[in-house]
């Protein structure tokens, strides 16, 4: 198993956690191995929306001992660097939101983050995912993923979305191009996908994954249940023979950069999104595991993080937990944060990562007498 130092206790702050917390009120300082890490998004945030908020963010975040970032680049179907991948697929090189044009905010994050010794590793948000109206999928329909109806609308909430068919040579060259893109020009410490580098498990009904199925099953066609295992197997087999093409890529253009995942459970993101992160793990395909536990509940976040494939994948790589500090219009609380790190910790994974910036909020004390110390993040040993 991959080493980790274990941390000591760190106590609970009480119900009426002070402004003024201080450092020396923890009783253990942490190992000097820990993954800190903070997702950067243009959503519900303004963190990327300037250069200056982007600078003084990352200078926040070093004070704070974070020692990783991982900021959005591609989103809403558009890249947030000026991309010559997006200009040829979308007509635009880049978003073109009030803030972020004229800019590079990839090139800016390396160079503050690099500057204060964080690791910036450059994060694919909408992975195979796309509005159901943005350019892409307007400029090419024959991409989208299809249920049996035919229909490719998937409501993420209230939003309409699309998937982009990872069985299609064609959507495959695409992200591969752009992830291609993305490591031979910038400096950075690797690529990450979420749980949206998948698909929705009722889709793969289009004519050129009904045709593939039928040429590697005698002319049958898939199954009507979107959930029978064969067919989920093999739609997922798709998806790992696309993640084959990005490893590959990033290795031959940054030898020393990883592929990070950050899915949810391992259960839900196959049965439901046709991730196969575990077998992905155990073939060396990703080099950094960050595993979404987004549960307000503490047992229930407790259960995920002893569930024994979470903690068997540290025998592979560096296992990481992602926390959730809040959404827009919930805040988690300070103490629910502290006892989730503790548990982490306790439990000898390798760190944490919080969704997302904006929510850590004015909580900087308290922040600070999380990680007192700065700490080296942990490193794939192959």
């Amino acid at each position: 198993m991959l080493a980790v130092v274990g941390l000591g206790q760190l106590p609970l702050p009480a119900q009426t956690v002070a402004a003024d917390t201080r450092a020396a009120d923890v009783q253990s300082l942490p190992p000097p191995t820990e993954l800190r890490g903070v997702w950067l998004t243009n959503i519900d945030s303004e963190v990327l929306f300037s250069r200056q908020n982007l600078r003084r963010g990352l200078e926040r975040l070093a004070r704070l001992n974070f020692n990783t970032i991982y900021p959005t680049v591609w989103n809403g179907g558009y890249t947030l660097f000026p991309s010559q991948v997006a200009a040829r697929t979308l007509g635009r090189s880049l978003d073109p939101t009030p803030g972020l044009q004229g800019r590079d905010t990839l090139q800016e994050a390396i160079a503050t983050g690099h500057r204060l010794g964080m690791a910036v590793i450059p994060w694919f948000e909408f992975g195979l995912m796309a509005p159901a109206n943005s350019e892409l999928a307007k400029r090419h329909p024959d991409w989208l993923a299809q249920r049996q109806d035919g229909s490719t609308v998937w409501m993420q909430g209230n939003l309409p979305r699309v998937w982009l068919n990872p069985a299609h040579p064609e959507v495959q060259q695409f992200l591969v191009n752009l992830v291609a893109e993305t490591v031979q020009r910038y400096d950075v410490d690797g690529i990450q996908f979420d749980d949206h580098f998948g698909m929705a498990v009722d889709f793969g009904y289009d004519p050129i994954t009904v045709e593939q199925y039928r040429q590697s099953h005698n002319g049958s066609d898939p199954p009507n249940n979107p959930t029978d295992s064969e067919w989920v197997r093999w739609r997922a087999a798709k998806l790992t023979q696309l993640l084959e093409q990005i490893a590959a890529v990033i290795h031959a253009a940054q030898p020393d950069s990883i592929l990070s995942l950050s899915p949810n459970p391992r259960n839900f993101a196959y049965e439901r999104y046709l991730q196969d992160w575990g077998r992905w793990e155990r073939r060396g395909l990703v080099q950094e595991l960050i595993v979404q536990v987004y549960r307000n509940d503490f047992n229930r976040f407790q259960m995920e993080i002893e569930r024994p494939e979470v903690q068997a994948a540290r025998d592979y790589l560096p296992v990481g937990i992602g926390i959730l500090s809040g959404l827009r219009a919930r805040i988690s609380p300070m103490e629910q944060i502290w006892q989730q790190v503790q548990a982490v910790r306790e439990r000898g994974y390798a760190g944490v990562a919080f969704f997302f910036y904006e929510t850590i909020g004015q909580r900087d004390a308290v922040f600070r007498a999380m990680f007192p110390t700065p700490a080296r993040r942990p490193v794939f040993q192959g």
